[in-house]
């Protein structure tokens, strides 16, 4: 039998990456940020099987983390100004020319819709954990996801039209 932290707190250790990556762009720092993170969690491991969002709290770790990697090294840089491109591994001849013009729209999304619309549809957060990783309410979440999808459909339907007619 899998103990709590086992079940619910490991099992983050991909998405955690992936989000340090995108983040700190280093793969051997955002290793580090990443162990840093579950060693707190570890010191914790019986606050956090009381808390309702462990998840929300783990994500929040994280980005605490990062910004304290980049205090450390003198080089602050605002988290809402991620390279979302950057955290992907795969070649981009092998992905799909609509996966490729998702990118490249998402470039063009205002910051706050586009961490949202990453933290939502890439790391698979609910809104919950969302508002309460980037400290806003509910519904900002809720206005700024349905933008960020509206504009891209915009998108695509503009996009469809050039090309039929």
């Amino acid at each position: 039998m899998k103990t709590f932290f086992e079940a619910h707190i490991w099992t983050l250790k991909n998405k955690l990456y992936r989000m340090a990556y995108l983040w700190v762009k280093d793969r051997d720092v955002a290793q580090d940020v990443l162990q840093a993170v579950f060693e707190k969690a570890w010191q914790r491991k019986e606050e956090l099987q009381k808390m309702d969002n462990p998840t929300g709290w783990m994500v929040k770790s994280l980005k605490n983390e990062s910004l304290q990697y980049f205090r450390s090294i003198k080089k602050i840089e605002p988290i809402e100004g991620i390279d979302f491109q950057a955290g992907i591994e795969e070649d981009k001849e092998g992905v799909s020319e609509r996966v490729n013009l998702v990118f490249q729209f998402l470039e063009k999304l205002p910051d706050k819709q586009r961490e949202i619309f990453e933290l939502r549809e890439v790391e698979g957060l609910t809104y919950e954990e969302i508002a309460e990783y980037l400290e806003i309410s509910l519904d900002q979440v809720k206005v700024n996801l349905h933008r960020a999808r509206k504009a891209l459909r915009d998108y695509f339907r503009v996009r469809n039209e050039k090309s039929t007619g």
